[in-house]
């Protein structure tokens, strides 16, 4: 294995920027457990200047163990005519406690005269004082040099003081940035080769892809010489995106050798960058390279028969690499490994070539015929398995329910849910009001449950997502709903799906309650042995 190209993941931070995009504090610290896992270095979790929900995430994520990734806060340099001690946006900086601080700085000698209307020496004040005074409070301090290859090619001399000014003070890494994402991938590997040879600070390249260049500029920045690529980890940002990580990795670590995360997790990428899509609440890139669910797929004629015969006649890698499958017209061959984990977590004794795998696989291929996904639904994978494996009981009976709405509208009870439910021939019926008529459902099955099962009390919605399938379908469409719970300890994800979204929301929430209720039994027993 070659040398070591850190991976900076801004998902939560660039990723926000995008269009149609917008985290909850769960979504991101799903993420942060994602890419932790995966063996991202650094995930830039966003600017608390910026508003209160990236402070609340800032305070929660100090309590997760994360095993690889070094949290980032982000904001730019100090405001002209300020101080560093008396900028708020910088005390708010310190105050996320992250290890690592990045800041990005004007590099465009266009930018800082006629947008920030600063001199140039002002501006490189600004980047001295900013990194000197982040280096004073023992931050790692990363220098994102903003519109640096624009920059260099309207006034190199000036672009590269702004790189010494920040190199100067303390920087730990020096980030090119192509804010824009219209440079080339000669332009990226002459001017970063140039920057790599002047400075013996890690460098860092950050490209959009404004272009369709991000991943060729990005390789040919590590090419010559950078050692870490940030970027967005599916590609989604603001305007056409940055490069997207998932491409990266793979193709520096399988194609070039280079180390990007542990070898053994390399088949991960394709679930997490599904999980991100799907909590981001956005289409997947099916053509995505390595990771789209296209990536290995073969239409009939004389492609399936040559894969059939040797995969690598029309393939460039293996998909199990990566953690994909391959696919055909007609049939999926299921990636057996994938899921092994899971049904071993339930039942040790079966392998790969077990009669239940293989029943497994063919249950999920049929739920995500139709519509089902699970990548984000772990609660619900779990349950079909255990039903595979004749591991599972219900725990109670839905004999009926009915939903009333109400109007005119009035906050936090605009829907009435009554409900009967039966647990071992003990029949309850209760009713809620709620905020919608899912939001009433949820109330009521709880109310009802809490008679039986006390612990239902700790358990809260912690998200709620709904996708129409197939929007040619208007209101008479399919549509997927995915709900997050926790009861405090623990979060997991369970999804339904039907053309009637309260029936897809109930099935999701059945779901969500069966899984606590099994987990806890079991973890009961655990202890009673």
């Amino acid at each position: 294995m070659g040398r070591t190209v850190t991976i900076y993941d801004s998902t939560l931070r660039d990723g926000a920027q995008a269009e149609g995009v917008s985290f909850s504090v769960e979504d991101k610290l799903k993420i942060v457990r994602a890419l932790d896992d995966l063996g991202a270095a650094f995930i830039e979790a966003g600017n608390p200047a910026s508003n209160p929900k990236d402070l609340e995430f800032f305070a929660r994520v100090k309590h997760l163990e994360l095993r690889n990734a070094k949290i980032a806060a982000f904001g730019s340099t100090r405001r002209k005519d300020l101080s560093a001690v008396d900028d708020k946006n910088l005390q708010l900086l310190l105050s996320a406690d992250t290890a690592v601080t990045a800041v990005f700085g004007k590099c465009w000698d266009f930018h800082v005269t006629d947008i920030l209307q600063a001199s140039l020496e002002e501006n490189l004040n600004m980047i001295r004082d900013t990194v000197s005074f982040l280096k004073a409070r023992n931050r790692e301090v990363f220098f994102d040099a903003e519109h640096f290859f624009d920059g260099y090619k309207a006034n190199p001399a000036y672009a590269f003081d702004c790189l010494k000014a920040a190199a100067e003070s303390g920087a730990d890494c020096l980030v090119l940035c192509d804010t824009n994402g219209g440079a080339f991938p000669t332009e990226i590997h002459e001017i970063t080769k140039r920057v790599t040879e002047e400075f013996s600070l890690p460098v860092g390249i950050h490209c959009h892809n404004d272009g369709g260049m991000a991943a060729a500029n990005s390789f040919m920045a590590v090419e010559a010489g950078a050692s870490q690529v940030q970027g967005t980890f599916t590609g989604f940002g603001e305007r056409c995106g940055n490069v997207a990580l998932a491409t990266v990795i793979a193709n520096l670590q399988i194609k070039r050798g280079y180390l990007c995360v542990s070898p053994e997790k390399l088949h991960c990428l394709t679930k997490t960058a599904r999980l991100i899509n799907e909590v981001a609440n956005l289409w997947p890139d099916e053509a995505a390279p390595y990771v789209g669910r296209s990536a290995f797929a073969h239409k009939g004629g004389m492609h399936i028969d040559a894969v059939l015969k040797s995969p690598r006649s029309f393939e460039h890698i293996e998909p199990d690499l990566v953690g994909n499958t391959r696919k055909t017209l007609t049939s999926e061959v299921a990636g057996r490994g994938a899921i092994l984990t899971k049904i071993q977590r339930i039942n040790p004794n079966i392998t790969k070539d077990s009669p239940e795998t293989e029943s497994i696989i063919q249950r999920v291929k049929e739920l995500e015929h139709e519509g089902y996904q699970f990548e984000a639904a772990e609660g619900a994978l779990e349950l079909i398995i255990r039903k595979q494996l004749g591991k599972y009981r219900p725990l109670f009976e839905l004999i009926n329910f009915k939903i009333v709405g109400e109007q005119p509208y009035v906050a936090g009870r605009s829907a009435t849910a009554m409900i009967k439910i039966n647990v071992d021939g003990t029949t309850e019926i209760t009713a809620a009001e709620g905020d919608g008529p899912v939001n009433a459902l949820d109330k009521a099955l709880r109310k009802a449950l809490e008679v039986f099962y006390p612990q239902i009390a700790g358990v809260r919605l912690t998200d709620y997502k709904v996708r129409v399938m197939d929007g040619k379908s208007a209101t008479a469409s399919r549509v997927r709903v995915l709900i997050e719970s926790t009861d405090g300890a623990e979060s997991w994800s369970t999804v339904g799906v039907s053309t009637d979204i309260i029936e897809a929301s109930w099935i999701a929430l059945v779901d969500s309650v069966e899984y606590k209720l099994i987990r806890d039994i079991e973890n009961r027993f655990r202890a009673y042995l």
